[in-house]
């Protein structure tokens, strides 16, 4: 509104309430004088600035929306909380974004039964109505316009709305349906899996000294539960009649390989065998030395007592290396595999990171928990690590090298297969099948069906994809024949 314009409105409503005003004191022709107010203003307005008369609504009801306009719309007829029915709004009033392009609202968008006809753009192009289909979705298309029993027109069907598998939205639907979208891109996708754990000896690293033979302990060396030993280093010594008579035997047969296999079948250490070869005697007691480097978990002998075949004296762990044993859940199982790198925090340790490396992944699931369980090895160089320690896993899965991926919210899974919708621009959508892999930190893989720089539909896709599901069985029925010859033909049916 100019200037000129907001002066001449307000003198008007001046002169009109002063004249009312002045009219009623003197019990004056007051509709008279409001009128004459009304004349006079009007000779001030350019009649450019003149209101225009509004077009009447016209077309099939497309939507409904509130009353009080309000973000609010419907398919079909409603009411609001409070009773009142929602507006109708017709094909004219429908919100459009293309009226630049000069683009004329077909005939059949008017509700005339008029033949299809072309609309005409300033450049040249035109959209020419290949055919009509029902408006409820029924399977039934017109070469014509027409109505339906409930009197609601048919939907024509544009050339270039036809291409196989695309499907076109007016740009005022996407604005109300809320469509996103965004682009494909190379992402490493790493999904860090956590899982509890514990610590435990490596089992390959535990040595056990037991008696093959009743023997008497006659001395055991000062190494208690708990005490580092080397190997080599003395741990007890034992006096053994069986062993004695074998040795007997050797020595009566030196060279001969079967009394030296027999003192080995009794444990005999090596170091005491070559001795009775050195020496020819037999030993009248025995020393038992330490196996392995490593810290004495179990000792069960004391001076003096009697050994039974099968006793364990010693149990010495090796805890240089150490196990982290960890459950992890079935859903995160398919990305973890032997090889991979693992972070261990020790709860002891809130501090201190501990790497190892995942080297078994064991072939059975827990049944009551569903977890597979993981065995990662880590040195433990300073016995920091202790076992039955209690520690927290993570293991970073997914490949370092980029991959197409796009928002998890993009992907429509139907159960049977995959589909993301992509954006070619100007409301033309095309569902398109895709091959899916490692998801994580939002976004999921894409292996086959999108490349990078493709830009996909993150929000309101699910509607788009059920009118692409309408439109593909639409298209899978029989046209009517007069129909598709015009459209063979390139010309109007």
């Amino acid at each position: 509104m100019t200037r000129q314009a907001w002066f001449a409105g307000t003198l008007a409503a001046l002169a009109a309430g002063g004249l009312g005003y002045w009219a009623g004191q003197q019990d004056g022709p007051v509709p008279a004088l409001v009128e004459r107010a009304r004349h006079g203003v009007a000779r001030l307005l350019p009649a450019a600035q003149a209101p225009a008369p509004s077009k009447p609504a016209s077309g099939p009801v497309v939507y409904y929306r509130d009353p009080d306009g309000k973000p609010a719309y419907s398919a079909s007829p409603m009411v609001t909380a409070d009773g009142r029915e929602f507006r109708a709004v017709r094909a004219s009033e429908d919100v459009r974004f293309d009226d630049e392009d000069g683009e004329s609202m077909p005939a059949d968008m008017a509700g005339h039964d008029a033949e299809p006809v072309e609309a005409a753009k300033p450049g040249g192009d035109a959209r020419r109505v290949l055919y009509y289909r029902n408006p409820m979705g029924l399977p039934d298309t017109s070469p014509v316009s027409k109505k339906d029993s409930m009197g609601m027109d048919y939907i024509p069907v544009y050339a270039g709305e036809d291409e196989g598998g695309v499907v076109t939205v007016s740009p005022g639907k996407v604005q109300r349906t809320g469509v996103r979208t965004e682009l494909a891109e190379r992402r490493v996708l790493s999904v860090l899996v956590r899982a509890p754990g514990s610590v435990e000896e490596d089992e390959r690293r535990v040595s056990v000294i037991a008696m093959r033979t009743d023997a008497f302990i006659e001395k055991v060396e000062p190494v208690t539960t708990g005490d580092h030993v080397r190997k080599g280093q003395p741990l007890l010594r034992l006096f053994a009649p069986e062993i004695n008579a074998v040795a007997a035997q050797y020595l009566t047969s030196i060279g001969y390989e079967g009394g030296r296999r027999r003192l080995e079948n009794l444990a005999i250490p090596p170091e005491v065998i070559d001795e009775i070869e050195r020496t020819h005697k037999v030993p009248p007691s025995i020393t038992w030395f330490a196996p392995r480097d490593g810290v004495v978990v179990e000792r069960n002998v004391s001076d003096g007592m009697k050994a039974k075949s099968g006793d364990v004296l010693f149990r010495i762990v090796d805890h240089t290396r150490v196990w982290v044993l960890a459950d992890v859940t079935e859903r995160d199982l398919a990305g973890v595999a032997e090889g991979q790198r693992a972070t261990v925090r020790a709860r002891a340790f809130p501090d201190r990171t501990f790497s190892g490396t995942v080297t078994r992944i064991y072939p059975h699931l827990n049944m009551e928990t569903r977890t597979a369980r993981l065995r990662i090895e880590l040195p433990n160089p300073d016995g920091a690590l202790r076992p039955s320690m209690y520690a927290d896993v993570e293991i970073a899965t997914g490949d370092a090298k980029p991959v197409v991926a796009v928002p998890d919210d993009a992907v429509i899974d139907t159960g049977e297969r995959q589909v993301v919708l992509l954006d070619h621009g100007e409301g033309r959508f095309e569902p398109k099948p895709v091959t899916v892999g490692l998801r994580g930190r939002g976004y999921v893989e894409i292996r086959e069906g999108v490349t990078a720089g493709d830009r996909v539909v993150t929000a309101a896709n699910f509607l788009i994809d059920a009118e692409s599901n309408l439109k593909a069985a639409l298209q899978g029925m029989t046209a009517p024949k007069d129909d598709r010859q015009a459209a063979s033909a390139g010309g109007t049916p």
